[in-house]
């Protein structure tokens, strides 16, 4: 039957999409725990979920009946935010924004960055209604827009063009064998063609093998040519060690190379296949051996090591084709040069992307921690060719490019192939880590880390109409080769949602009721020396400072934030960064909390008076902070006025957090309100699920 086996139809690649999103999930510590090249941030394993978040939100979307138009229309509702001002690459799971020129800012989950309409509940079951007899392009090229506009650093990018390859091979009909043959080997070349300085032993390798081996399985079943891919995957994987001199000193495998491998398992088993059982691997001291063990479903992740050094390697310049000799492989197809990237003196990253070893962090998405400048509305073309103006600026092979200071990223629009080119040519003169990706649809995705950030934003505006233009400092923290920091975030979090957003961070999210003993007894079980807590409103003030007092002894430091609602909360967490100390992270936390007004809407239970005189039982009621400001029968008038209330004060980016009660349609109907009046002004959204408010608004 379609969806089954040999033949793959939309419902089948959403569910494969999920599976991919639940293998990341169990996998992400593994991962993370892999990524010393060339910044051991420890997020590759993150920026995949992320970014695989996002494909599956947009294939959700494209799959329910009547979905697909829409979907095909814009997907990029589904983009998954990146991040600001955080070491982590943790975005959330359903962040959104509205559609209205500019593109979304981008929130870490918290961070900061993409995304229009609301999204629903981000997927965790591979169980859910999909409909029948959608297409295989439809899903699939739904998730390849919104990885590319969602991407979470480089390992993000690889994945989305990964996406991208499998939406080409089903343009005339289902995923089979023969075309997920042609999607991995497109896929490859997808991936070389986008980077400045391809680097083996990295992504690439791992996908150039994986098609290798798919084109050389003689069985014509689509589970077996998906085993034969994820069977020379992994092979290659184990070689990587030897093929970087960073992995080889530390020890592991590519972290971007290992969550390759867990998307091509999770399709094997879609088709119908057993997941594979795969070593999990570890730092394994000078041999980079895997320890043999589950690496399922059940895998035990509490033993995994971090290695936190900044070592870099040597690059290997190799041209764009098959690569038999990483592989394993006598005369394997491809190997002519399809992209001619070869031959770089750069430093290359994980994903195999060129960049500073000092600069960038696993996916070339920059170093950490951040502090960031964004620019949301589209910027319009201006005369001159990229080419033209990396010519102005001079550069040349001999001079010496200063280091980069900077990350810098932006959408690109109403381009071609030509000036895409010319724009990849001028940012390479700029700086390094350079990637420019599309999503076969028109719309680009451009990255660099230079030290003139507006020589790169000037460089992309004589390339196309620039929008969600992101500049954030790089400054790789040097206690990072010390080891990772003894410090845990604890949360109070109410609501599916919201909680997925807090622990897609990093932080220990305390549910239910909270209590002065319950807040007590979840900081004594947290295993860190440093301890901050958002209480997001949970308790007054007193009790959290005698909380506070009891919580502290001679092993254990407690830090209270000042968070009065969970927009503030996570707020403060886009801001985390682990490389600093404490007192200085706190700092910064507390003054990102400070910074942002939040207000709530909710449904009065009775007749009561208020500050703004009676209200009736059912009546909605606007708050800002505690206060009651706006009462009004009619629940969305009454949270359009709240807006207007606390927006007349102005405001950058708004962060909605949907509640489990909220009316249907509330969040794109504000959405809307906030696009008509007050232009230029972000939203994003986030599916919290929480009880009580309908919403929680948070203005920056």
């Amino acid at each position: 039957m379609p969806g089954v086996g040999d033949v793959l139809d939309g419902a089948a690649l959403t569910r494969w999409g999920r599976r991919c999103l639940e293998g990341l999930e169990r996998h992400r510590d593994e991962i993370n725990a892999l990524n010393v090249f060339p910044v051991a941030d420890a997020d590759t394993g993150t920026n995949l979920l992320t970014t695989m978040r996002a494909a599956v939100l947009a294939a959700e979307e494209a799959a329910r009946p009547g979905g697909s138009d829409a979907a095909a229309g814009d997907v990029s509702s589904a983009a998954v935010v990146a991040k600001r001002g955080s070491e982590r690459s943790d975005a959330p799971a359903g962040a959104v924004r509205d559609s209205t020129p500019g593109g979304a800012v981008d929130r870490n989950p918290v961070g900061r960055a993409d995304t229009p309409s609301l999204a629903t509940n981000a997927p965790n079951s591979v169980d859910g209604p999909v409909g029948s007899g959608v297409t295989a392009h439809s899903v699939a090229a739904a998730m390849a827009r919104a990885a590319t506009l969602g991407a979470r650093g480089n390992s993000g990018i690889i994945l989305s063009q990964v996406l991208r390859g499998v939406a080409e091979a089903v343009s005339d009909g289902p995923l089979t064998a023969e075309s997920l043959r042609l999607a991995l080997r497109r896929a490859a070349v997808l991936v070389r063609e986008a980077l400045s300085s391809p680097v083996e032993g990295t992504m690439l390798t791992i996908l150039d093998c994986a098609a290798d081996h798919a084109a050389e399985c003689q069985e014509r079943t689509l589970r077996a040519v998906a085993l034969a891919a994820a069977d020379g995957a992994v092979k290659a994987l184990g070689e990587t060690t030897s093929q970087l001199g960073v992995l080889r000193e530390a020890g592991v495998v590519d972290a971007g190379a290992r969550g390759l491998l867990v998307l091509l398992d999770e399709l094997v088993t879609v088709t119908g296949g057993t997941t594979p059982t795969r070593p999990r691997y570890v730092r394994g001291g000078s041999g980079g051996m895997p320890i043999r063990g589950a690496s399922g479903a059940g895998a035990d992740r509490s033993d995994i090591s971090t290695d936190l050094r900044g070592a870099h390697g040597d690059p290997i310049a190799t041209r764009a084709g098959a690569h038999p000799q990483a592989c394993g492989l006598s005369g394997a197809p491809g190997a002519a040069d399809e992209s001619g990237l070869a031959g770089s003196s750069r430093v290359a990253n994980e994903s195999g992307m060129a960049g500073s070893p000092d600069a960038a962090d696993e996916g070339g998405m920059g170093g950490s921690p951040r502090a960031a400048s964004e620019s949301g509305p589209a910027v319009g073309r201006v005369g001159g060719a990229a080419s033209d103006f990396a010519a102005r600026m001079g550069d040349s092979a001999d001079s010496p490019m200063p280091a980069p200071q900077y990350e810098v990223m932006y959408l690109l629009d109403g381009t071609d192939e030509e000036q895409v080119t010319d724009l990849r040519d001028a940012l390479a003169g700029l700086g390094d880590s350079v990637v420019v990706v599309g999503d076969g649809a028109g719309a680009w995705s451009a990255h660099v880390h230079c030290a003139d950030a507006g020589a790169a934003v000037e460089a992309g505006l004589s390339a196309g109409v620039l929008s969600r233009i992101r500049i954030e400092t790089l400054a790789v923290s040097m206690h990072a080769t010390l080891g990772p920091t003894d410090r845990g975030i604890l949360a109070a979090v109410s609501g599916p949602g919201a909680v997925r957003l807090f622990e897609d961070s990093g932080a220990t999210v305390l549910e239910g009721e909270v209590t002065s003993e319950a807040l007590l007894t979840a900081i004594r079980a947290m295993p860190h020396r440093e301890v901050l807590v958002l209480p997001n409103g949970a308790l007054p003030a007193h009790e959290l400072v005698a909380v506070s007092v009891a919580a502290r002894d001679g092993m254990r430091d407690v830090l209270m934030l000042p968070c009065s609602s969970v927009v503030q909360g996570l707020a403060a967490l886009s801001m985390h960064d682990s490389g600093r100390i404490a007192v200085d992270d706190v700092f910064a936390m507390s003054e990102a909390a400070a910074g942002t007004r939040w207000g709530s809407l909710r449904v009065a239970a009775e007749r009561a008076l208020t500050i703004q005189g009676t209200c009736a039982a059912g009546d909605g009621l606007g708050l800002v902070g505690h206060d009651v400001v706006v009462i009004d029968p009619d629940v969305r008038a009454a949270a359009r006025t709240l807006l207007d209330r606390m927006l007349g004060l102005g405001g950058e980016l708004v962060t909605m957090l949907i509640g489990a009660e909220a009316p249907d349609g509330l969040a794109d109907e504000l959405s809307d309100h906030i696009a008509a009046g007050f232009p230029g002004v972000e939203v994003v959204v986030y599916p919290g699920g929480q009880a009580g408010d309908l919403v929680q608004i948070g203005v920056e």
